[in-house]
């Protein structure tokens, strides 16, 4: 028996790797004579390098500028020419430095600048495709500390260099690109974003994720004009279609970085998912298999809308391979659950009292989910998507009490 396990991270709790080292260790002590694959997967944002490392990507250490200027150590991932550069690791929430076990939020200052020490590091290894992961931003700077890092020259109306930060672009009175990086122009951009928000206005970078980093209500505005005003002088210096990127699909993602990619540097958005499972090859890994397992931390109605487990169980039903899925805990009915086509969905949360249980114990959850998925699939009298654990109103609950042997 062939068995893929292909799942996203559980935030909190596990790594997609670690998610994937688990689950498929509870499968081979239920079926030591398998071939069970275990392939981490992202869906673009955070984990997209380790994605990407788990495909056969090398890793390249470099320490960047993170986003409130200090340093931070980051990497990026290559194979050949290829590159994979996540935002996360460089500018992200994570990035941030933490007091009391929360990030320091800065929305007005915080910079992209390590993202594009990173995207330098690659084109200045002969890179000619780097694909960016946009996910978990700190930044609300519209992608200028990313191009500043690239060469663009962003000054005042004194002909100086703006700081870092969002809120400094209000005084952007010259863009220079004449220093910009030369292999940029002759490599090709991937931008992995799942958001379709432009750059400004209700639903602008701003307006939609700035209160997640921290932003006031004033800041919001501040930041949203400052953002106009780098659409603007843009613009002046690389033409009109630069002022037509800022209403683009996913313009808006990481503070506006989407916007810098797709404005300067020529790329091209795909759903962050698709480029995962692409950098990966699950369609090659998939075929001829028996069983495909993914999951995710939080079955949601937002996983619906193109996460990690829904993109796994495209590439299932291209190959006609029945899909599982398991996850930290799921807010679906049972009926959207049959819906989606998974052949069943395990639920961590509901083998444990409470949440705090499931997300400190996911390793031990996942090698028992493990163990249990196969035992299950082989079950006659398993419905078409049993929920493990005792149910909760508007799920399926099934096999609490089996007395199958846990890993």
């Amino acid at each position: 028996m062939r068995i893929i396990v292909a799942p996203d991270k559980f935030k909190g709790s596990v790594t997609a790797h670690e998610a994937a080292e688990h689950l498929a260790a509870g499968i081979r002590a239920a079926l030591p004579d398998a071939d069970v694959t275990a392939l981490p997967v992202a869906d673009g944002g955070e984990g997209t390098l380790d994605a990407a490392l788990g495909a056969g990507f090398e890793r390249r250490e470099l320490t960047v500028t993170g986003p409130v200027n200090r340093p931070v150590d980051a990497a990026w991932a290559r194979r050949g020419h290829e590159a994979v550069v996540e935002l996360a690791l460089a500018s992200g929430l994570a990035a941030l430095p933490h007091r009391d076990g929360r990030p320091v939020l800065a929305a007005r200052i915080a910079t992209s600048r390590g993202t594009g020490e990173l995207i330098a590091a690659a084109l200045d290894a002969g890179c000619t495709r780097v694909v960016l992961g946009v996910g978990g931003s700190a930044t609300t700077d519209g992608g200028a500390g990313m191009l500043t890092a690239l060469g663009l020259r962003l000054l005042d109306r004194h002909g100086r260099a703006l700081p870092d930060g969002g809120a400094a672009l209000a005084d952007l009175h010259t863009v220079d690109a004449s220093g910009l990086h030369p292999r940029v122009a002759d490599t090709e951009f991937v931008l992995a974003a799942d958001v379709d928000n432009p750059l400004t206005g209700p639903r602008g970078a701003a307006a939609v994720f700035g209160p997640q980093k921290g932003a006031t209500e004033e800041d919001v505005r501040e930041l949203d004009a400052a953002l106009g005003t780098f659409r603007d002088r843009l613009a002046g210096a690389l033409g009109e279609p630069a002022r037509k990127a800022a209403s683009a699909p996913g313009a808006g993602a990481a503070g506006g970085t989407g916007y810098a990619a797709l404005a300067v540097l020529g790329a091209t958005r795909r759903p962050g998912i698709d480029v995962v499972l692409d950098l990966v090859d699950l369609d090659t890994a998939v075929a001829g298999a028996d069983l495909l397992v993914t999951g995710e931390g939080s079955l949601d109605e937002q996983s619906l809308g193109g996460k990690t487990p829904i993109g796994v169980l495209r590439v299932g039903r291209r190959h006609g391979v029945p899909v599982v899925a398991v996850c930290g805990r799921t807010t679906l009915t049972a009926e959207v659950l049959r819906a989606t086509g998974f052949a069943a969905v395990h639920e961590l949360r509901s083998l444990v009292p409470d949440d705090d249980t499931s997300l400190r114990e996911a390793p031990r959850l996942l090698r028992e989910v493990g163990h249990r998925l196969v035992w299950d699939r082989e079950d006659p009298r398993t419905p078409p998507v049993p929920c493990t654990g005792h149910a909760r109103p508007g799920t399926t609950g099934a096999h609490r009490h089996r007395k199958d042997p846990t890993p």
